[in-house]
């Protein structure tokens, strides 16, 4: 009850602070903007963002995008999100313009709260942060580098499956994929790999993902406060495995390319300075929820499809189990055997474009500028959206079709597959999501078949696809 009076209190607050911000909008903007976008910014206060967030929980976030394609006749539109004027960029044009002109027009955005879970002790915003990160990771996450933790991986794999899905007669999909890429996360990142000490960050980690995104109200009770609480938590304890590292690289008990920690530690900017303990700890939480969020809901995504359609999951059984004929007993898998599974990473990318775990993302004005003709105000907030190329017929013939062929060759024209956004801010941890999917599709393969068990399950998007009932399945494993 406490909980819900909270909650209440917390949307009074949030609905008084955002009439307030409309007014004071409203008077700021006025109306001698040149010639927007068509559109229209809804309801006073909260715009259009109930719509945009609606047709996600009811499992059509494309809708609200085509909805107004097709209403404006326009591949951009203007809205109201989050509280601030908003324009949606749709199509691989759109895509293109964007991801080709961050840091020059355009700007990653995310809300100002995002700074009280991410708090930073160099006194810097979230956003020169991540572009200090993302200088920082590509050594780390490139494809050559990644290379050496494949069977580190491959041996995770073998302990998740054995503990969780072996000798079941069922499971639930999503809560099992999601402790396999925290478990993977938990080892390369910061190498903790014992099981209680994974768990012993479960729980408040996933407090924390679930009200990052929650209403940023900081009252007791509500997500954000418990997802401040359980933030303050994992920080402290990744102080402290910090400080021990420190110890072991310089007793030489630790190597410094075992993890991101070791190479965040060992690595200056271009000044020569070293980022501070409570730098690297914040910089680990938010590898952390990148790190995993994203692809488990794609590998639980791929149990559905898999199970929806046998004539595919023959075909990524027949390739797995070539390559696991062809290593000898207990041998891991490696990069030649990755670079054989080229028909499981096209279901997967097929799985990706259909049920995309990043729907989209924003961007902010930095400036005044114009698209297509239309004027587009400095620091308006800029979407764009996956579906409006991944679901729209003019990219992709019979676009709601399953074809993993569309990935054969060249695969599709540039801009129109983005799962992992595009430009500068391409996800950086593309290649390793490409291993942990295509290692968790191996173990799953090898060892099973499996029936949903709720035939029609509805898909959440909140903001990722996330099956409402957990996607429950019969597991029928295979004979030796």
């Amino acid at each position: 009850m406490e909980t819900f009076y909270a909650s209440v209190l917390g949307f009074f607050i949030l609905f008084v602070t955002l009439s307030f911000h409309f007014l004071f909008y409203r008077q700021k903007s006025g109306s001698n903007i040149g010639n927007l976008p068509p559109g229209r910014t809804g309801f006073p206060m909260v715009g259009e963002s109930l719509e945009f967030l609606s047709t996600g929980w009811k499992g059509h976030p494309e809708k609200f995008i085509f909805d107004r394609i097709a209403k404006y006749s326009s591949y951009v539109f203007r809205t109201s999100l989050l509280g601030s004027p908003a324009v949606v960029f749709c199509g691989a044009a759109g895509n293109k313009f964007l991801f080709s002109n961050e840091n020059k027009l355009v700007q990653a955005w995310w809300p100002s709260s995002v700074d009280k879970i991410f708090p930073s002790s160099t006194q810097t915003s979230s956003k020169e942060e991540a572009i200090r990160l993302r200088k920082m990771l590509p050594n780390f996450l490139k494809a050559e580098a990644l290379q050496r933790y494949i069977g580190i991986m491959d041996g995770i794999a073998q302990q998740h499956f054995a503990t969780d899905w072996e000798n079941k007669d069922q499971v639930v999909v999503f809560p099992l994929t999601k402790r396999y890429t925290f478990w993977l996360a938990c080892r390369l990142f910061v190498s903790v790999e014992d099981p209680s000490h994974v768990a012993k960050f479960e729980d408040p980690f996933g407090v924390l993902a679930a009200g990052l995104l929650s209403i940023p109200i900081d009252l007791p009770g509500t997500p954000f406060n418990r997802a401040i609480k359980a933030s303050n938590f994992i920080r402290t304890e990744l102080v402290a495995i910090i400080k021990q590292r420190k110890l072991d690289l310089a007793d030489g008990k630790a190597s410094p390319t075992q993890d991101i920690l070791s190479h965040m530690l060992l690595t200056s900017d271009e000044n020569g300075k070293f980022m501070h303990e409570a730098d690297i700890a914040d910089k680990i939480l938010g590898l952390l929820v990148g790190g995993h969020d994203t692809a488990s809901s794609s590998c639980a995504s791929i149990v559905k499809f898999l199970a929806e359609l046998p004539e595919v999951y023959e075909g990524v059984y027949k390739e797995q189990m070539a390559i696991a004929k062809s290593k000898a007993p207990g041998e891991l898998l490696n990069w030649d055997d990755i670079q054989k599974m080229k028909y499981s990473w096209n279901v997967a990318c097929e799985v990706m474009r259909l049920a995309p775990p990043l729907q989209g993302a924003f961007r902010e004005a930095i400036n005044d500028f114009t698209y297509n003709g239309f004027s587009i105000p400095k620091g308006w907030k800029i979407y764009w959206s996956a579906h409006s190329t991944h679901r729209n017929a003019e990219f992709f013939q019979e676009p709601l079709k399953f074809d993993p062929s569309r990935f054969e060759g060249f695969g599709p024209a540039p801009y129109t597959f983005v799962p992992f956004g595009g430009g500068p801010r391409m996800c950086p941890g593309k290649e390793y999501a490409r291993l942990e999917i295509l290692v968790f599709m191996h173990h799953l393969v090898r060892r099973f078949k499996w029936e949903k068990m709720i035939p029609n399950e509805k898909i959440i998007v909140d903001p990722m696809p996330n099956p409402e009932k957990g996607l429950p399945i019969r597991l029928y494993p295979h004979k030796a």
